[in-house]
């Protein structure tokens, strides 16, 4: 079986997911790099891994792409075996540093990993106008930003035309508008089947990105779900309406209500429920100008991977419907 038959096969195949990780623990030593993480991700996500430094980002990127084995555990990329599907071309992976020769130019380096994946010269020019990098094909490498680096890592990793990209740090060193049109290609990549998961420090990146967010503290998922549902998770969401001579005791009787607080005209209710205070407000009350806001996504962050958090109970259970941890 050729690879663009077994690539055609997974991609289109029912039921199999991207990434299968089933209670995976790698350890260095004494220290658990990753602990435990059961993680499922469907073909076509786009999944953010998330997570401080030392969380175990990196090192399960790493299991994923078959540099590394687990101390327990499974791994399985399409069905298949981390190094297997790497083989097969149905993996590919931007990784913040390494890998580029700096004498070569930008063009001269992406013919280079066309001609050893068997691709087409006609190939070349296309991935290097999907990464954005087509103008300065001519220059050396050595020559070229931090962020052109990162692109034409990128412009490589799409010649094998992959089912599933992984990206670590992908836009360190760009700009803002660079990271804009790096993402929007990604997106586009996205829509048309493939699946990507990425680990940024960049959480608005995730938050506009991303299907789904993972946040992992030292080696374990803290929290699962899209970033809507992540935010709520760490803090809820907080309803306003303008509702004079508002009923606080009714308010809060409703289920998922923390608080309720009455600022002249207005009344501010935070709960982890606001569909259910919506729906009471609009329905049962005078209440009008509703709003419904949260969190944003590095506050939740900063709830769910802190040492507090940590210490109030250990981990947060995922998102029901997210379809992440198992």
């Amino acid at each position: 079986m050729t690879v663009a038959a077994v690539s055609e096969g997974v991609a289109r195949g029912s039921g199999v997911p991207a990434v299968e990780l089933d209670g995976v623990v790698k350890r260095f030593g004494d220290v658990a790099a990753v602990d435990g993480v059961s993680l499922r991700i469907g073909a076509g996500e786009v999944v953010a891994l998330l997570g401080p430094n030392g969380a175990g980002k990196t090192s399960t990127v790493d299991l994923l792409l078959g540099l590394s084995a687990p101390t327990r555990g499974s791994v399985r990329v399409y069905g298949r075996a981390p190094r297997e599907a790497v083989a097969l071309g149905l993996v590919s992976a931007v990784m913040q540093t390494g890998g580029l020769l700096k004498d070569y130019t930008v063009e001269e380096t992406v013919r280079l990993t066309a001609v050893l994946f068997g691709r087409p010269r006609s190939q070349v020019g296309e991935v290097l106008e999907r990464a954005g990098i087509a103008d300065i094909g001519g220059r050396l490498v050595g020559k070229c930003s931090g962020g052109q680096q990162q692109r034409l890592r990128f412009a490589m990793a799409l010649l094998p035309d992959p089912e599933l990209l992984i990206l670590d740090e992908p836009t360190t060193g760009m700009d803002v508008g660079g990271r804009h049109e790096f993402w929007s290609a990604i997106r586009e990549d996205a829509r048309s089947g493939r699946t990507v998961v990425f680990a940024t420090h960049y959480l608005e990146e995730a938050d506009a990105y991303a299907d789904r967010v993972v946040f992992v503290r030292r080696g374990r998922v803290v929290a699962d779900g899209t970033a809507a549902q992540v935010k709520a998770m760490a803090s809820g969401r907080t309803v306003r309406a303008t509702w004079p001579g508002a009923d606080e005791a009714a308010l809060m009787g409703l289920p998922g209500v923390d608080s309720v607080e009455v600022r002249g005209d207005s009344v501010y209710v935070q709960g982890r429920d606001s569909d259910a205070v919506a729906r009471f407000l609009l329905s049962r009350t005078p209440a009008r100008d509703l709003e419904i806001t949260s969190r944003n996504l590095e506050q939740a962050f900063l709830a769910l991977t802190s040492d507090d958090a940590a210490g109030a109970g250990g981990t947060m259970t995922a998102v029901e419907g997210a379809g992440g941890v198992r």
